[in-house]
């Protein structure tokens, strides 16, 4: 199986090309085509197989060819934030977002900070139509399943929703119950570790977020009105923890 098998546009294939990344992992080989029909899937797989790309790739395509999509993506912690962000920016170097009605936005947070920016007013979830969580067994284990819960609360009933655990928890059934709607459910095995292959990113100046502490950052949050990468307008990434730095 090859990428252009998967159903990705011809930019994204063109930015994957790039990178050097010859051949999608099993995870992204059976996640892919699912984000790209609008199905709810439950991936069970493990750290280091790829995942990440499984559903930037397509959600990628979503943004470019769909007027008025928001997407949440709920991740553990700050890292696995700025990583989703660093990823979306790279795989839609190709595409042309021309459309300045188009209001499209991604929110990129751990869910406690996307409470905080809701309480704020800086995010305003009940247009959600596509909600990522990335990973509810690592959410579980920072303690955030409260947190999750509460955030869940203020999204709309439809929509889709795409969840990621590296194992299953007795912990999470029940938000994952709530979550979910007769779900597409993928297991990879844990085999599967370290399939990924890594590139480096093209040699370029570029922003990027050195990590620290995970408390609010004011210059993080600024990004929901600074940080353009889908051409001059939206979606716009923020949300982060952290020390932006650049270099």
């Amino acid at each position: 199986m090859e990428f252009k098998d998967l159903g990705l546009s011809k930019e994204t294939l063109k930015a994957i090309e790039e990178l050097g990344i010859q051949t999608p992992t099993t995870v992204q080989t059976d996640v892919i085509p699912s984000v790209l029909e609008g199905k709810d899937i439950f991936t069970i797989a493990p750290i280091r197989s790829g995942k990440t790309y499984s559903y930037v790739l397509p959600l990628t395509d979503i943004l470019a060819s769909k007027k008025g999509q928001n997407i949440l993506i709920l991740t553990a912690d700050s890292y696995q934030a700025a990583n989703v962000s660093d990823s979306f920016a790279l795989f839609n170097k190709y595409h042309q977002v021309n459309d300045e009605e188009d209001d499209s936005n991604v929110i990129i947070a751990t869910p406690d900070l996307a409470l905080d920016l809701m309480k704020e007013e800086k995010a305003d979830l009940s247009n959600i139509n596509i909600l990522v969580v990335d990973d509810i067994n690592l959410i579980k284990k920072k303690h955030q399943l409260s947190n999750l819960e509460k955030v869940l609360k203020e999204l709309p009933a439809e929509k889709q929703n795409i969840v990621f655990t590296n194992r299953r928890s007795k912990d999470t059934q029940d938000l994952l119950n709530q979550i979910l709607k007769a779900p597409t459910e993928i297991k990879v095995d844990k085999t599967k570790v370290d399939e990924v292959e890594t590139s480096p990113a093209p040699e370029k100046e570029k922003q990027v977020f050195k990590i620290h502490k995970e408390k609010l950052d004011e210059k993080a949050i600024e990004l929901d009105n600074q940080y353009h990468t889908f051409g001059s307008k939206t979606p716009h990434f923020m949300l982060v923890q952290g020390e932006l730095a650049h270099r």
